[in-house]
């Protein structure tokens, strides 16, 4: 199979390239879009058959549930079995956006959205591609990130393309995303209410709006055999480049100097190394920095991963961001790009 690449004006699509984009799902096919947050993969949030095979193009594992984006409140009938006054509160407050809200799931929702689960994980995007799609395709999509699984994130439509080129239908080429990162995702089914991966809705925001949230990510080891997550990006090792990642935190002086032992390290033992920032003292490194502010940081982070993997690096140095308002975000994906592990100086 041959994927389609269609160019679209990422702020008034055009009705073409929508319409086919929505013909290719309502048949059944796997269609690559724009979001504001990454590229996501989209299939019939109805059509089981379509998400297996959704599953099998991004080699996702299937007790790793689907976040269902809709395009307006109404789609949420059928979706959901009860929509409580938190949701709304949400929902009002910052949808259209990236946020991921976990409410109890309808009876009727196939299982293999959320196999062995009560509940289902329901976004409304704010691109205007993603939200023509959805209308024009008159049903909700799920709608992964549009990479193979564990791999970093897709940004640019070369991303999705690089990834799974031949395993899907269609790309709808929107450009760079505009935030880089992935929704905040949000357990309302829980009591407290529990914040499940942070994003670039902050937990200072959504405390504004709901006090007695907690943060309550987990990070899960796909070998248990009960590793059961409740929303996508829960897992250990997620959002990984090819190179291993060497994450450090400490004080900012001490950071540095074990970042360049690391580095004189590995480059004495004929390795190749990347880092992650723009850093003086690095001589020999392959150097690719994501942004100097958290915004730019967040929109360029997996970027930046892909383009080191590019360079043919064995390992890449990085180190954690302050962990307030999206920094939390960037250090959630660093960390899981790093399987967990942390260098403590």
């Amino acid at each position: 199979m041959k994927t389609v690449v269609l160019p679209v004006n990422p702020r008034y699509p055009q009705a073409k390239a929508i319409a086919a984009a929505a013909r290719a799902l309502q048949q059944g096919g796997l269609v690559a879009f724009p979001t504001e947050t990454v590229y996501g993969l989209g299939a019939s949030a109805l059509d089981e058959d379509a998400i297996r095979r959704l599953y099998q193009a991004k080699e996702r594992p299937a007790s790793n549930p689907l976040i269902v984006h809709v395009a307006d409140l109404e789609q949420l009938e059928g979706l959901v079995s009860e929509l409580p006054e938190s949701a709304l509160l949400l929902a009002r407050a910052f949808w259209p956006g990236p946020l991921t809200l976990v409410l109890q799931r309808h009876p009727a929702l196939p299982d293999v959205i959320a196999p062995a689960r009560a509940t289902v994980a329901l976004r409304l995007p704010a691109h205007p591609v993603a939200r023509a799609l959805i209308r024009a395709s008159a049903r909700p999509l799920v709608a992964p990130s549009a990479n193979r699984f564990a791999r970093p994130s897709a940004t640019h439509a070369a991303h999705v393309l690089a990834d799974l080129d031949g395993r899907i239908d269609l790309l709808l080429d929107g450009g760079p995303t505009r935030i880089g990162l992935e929704s905040t995702v949000l357990d309302l089914y829980s009591e407290p209410p529990l914040l499940l991966r942070p994003g670039a809705i902050t937990l200072e925001q959504l405390r504004a709006q709901l006090p007695d949230l907690q943060p309550g990510g987990a990070l899960l080891d796909l070998d248990e055999d009960d590793a059961l997550p409740e929303s996508p990006g829960q897992h250990r090792r997620h959002y990984s480049p090819q190179a291993e990642l060497l994450l450090f935190d400490g004080e900012a002086q001490a950071v540095l100097s074990a970042m360049r032992a690391a580095a004189r390290e590995h480059l004495a033992a004929g390795g190749r190394v990347g880092l992650l920032d723009a850093l003086e003292g690095f001589a020999g490194c392959e150097q690719v920095s994501p942004g100097a502010d958290p915004r730019a940081m967040g929109r360029g982070l997996f970027a930046a991963l892909r383009e080191l993997d590019e360079r043919g690096v064995d390992v890449i140095l990085a180190r954690l961001q302050v962990p307030e308002g999206l920094g939390a975000a960037i250090n959630d994906r660093l960390l899981r790009a790093a399987d967990g592990r942390i260098i403590r100086v």
